[in-house]
């Protein structure tokens, strides 16, 4: 199955006899239609664009899929026409460490809905290294993560103050080895956790493992053990910083998004905005 938004790019390409010219039909950046032409010809298995030629031409695979693009183009106007109203026939899809799902960002989300009624935001909520590789995969059009360094091709990015934290009502020393609250294998903190317990010349072990952030502070809250946890996150929890360890590097949280210009791009600088007064907030 072929993305019609590949299929689009390719028959502008086509049409225009330029890279340039396309991108600008499509309202989009000369490298963002590139790649999606690249991503279209790695998934048809071949070359589709003679990028020697002047101007620019199918080649010989490129022909024989220019048919097909355009009538499946037609078939997606034709059902979307036949729909009637438009509303949430488009989509951007998104995927953010639950954490930022804040009531800031949820009015970032309805305020754009609002304003774009074709859009449909399909927000997916997950670990940052899970969501990175999807979005390197493309099933993401955006993405916030959380990353010990943003990557070049990043929006934006804002540092995170990270922190140890045990209960309240934790009294005394940790025992020897000293329990930890987790995430999962594959979590961004679990390995830096491990890490520094070590550098300490203590021993661990994990003594509850929690799938989502909600999880984990409530076991640290209720005395499980010990958690390395973003200082924004603890807010409303009956956690306090653990002297001892004290603070950790900070985390990047970095903004991606393939799209940088139309409706997606402006929700990338209104998400960016949310992060940067989430930064100042939580300084």
């Amino acid at each position: 199955m072929f993305d019609p938004r590949l299929l689009r790019a390719f028959t502008a390409i086509v049409d225009a006899g330029s890279f340039t010219l396309a991108a600008e039909r499509l309202n989009m950046t000369q490298s963002t239609i590139s790649q999606q032409l690249a991503r279209l010809e790695e998934a048809a298995g071949s070359t589709l664009i003679d990028r020697a030629a002047r101007p620019v031409e199918p080649t010989t695979a490129g022909e024989r899929l220019l048919g097909y693009a355009r009538r499946i183009l037609a078939l997606q106007q034709e059902a979307t026409s036949a729909l009637g109203d438009p509303a949430g026939t488009g989509s951007i899809r998104i995927g953010v460490p639950e954490d930022i799902v804040s009531a800031a960002m949820a009015k970032v989300f309805g305020d754009f809905a609002q304003r774009h009624r074709t859009i449909r935001l399909d927000v997916t909520a997950g670990l940052s290294r899970d969501l990175t590789r999807r979005y390197r995969a493309d099933e993401f059009d955006i993405v916030i993560v959380k990353e010990p360094q943003a990557a070049p091709d990043c929006r934006a990015t804002f540092p995170e103050a990270m922190a140890w934290f045990e209960s309240v009502s934790a009294r005394g020393k940790w025992p020897n080895p000293i329990p930890l609250v987790a995430f999962p294998p594959g979590g961004l903190y679990r390995e830096a956790m491990f890490e520094r317990v070590e550098r300490e010349q203590l021993r661990w072990y994990v003594a509850f493992t929690g799938s989502n952030l909600h999880n984990v502070l409530v076991a640290v809250e209720a005395g499980l053990g010990l958690s390395l946890l973003p200082k924004s996150a603890t807010t409303g929890y009956r956690v306090r910083p653990y002297a001892p360890f004290g603070t950790e590097p900070a985390m990047a949280v970095s903004i991606y998004s393939w799209e940088s210009a139309g409706p997606a791009s402006e929700l990338v600088e209104r998400m960016r905005a949310v992060l940067a007064v989430r930064r100042t907030r939580n300084g």
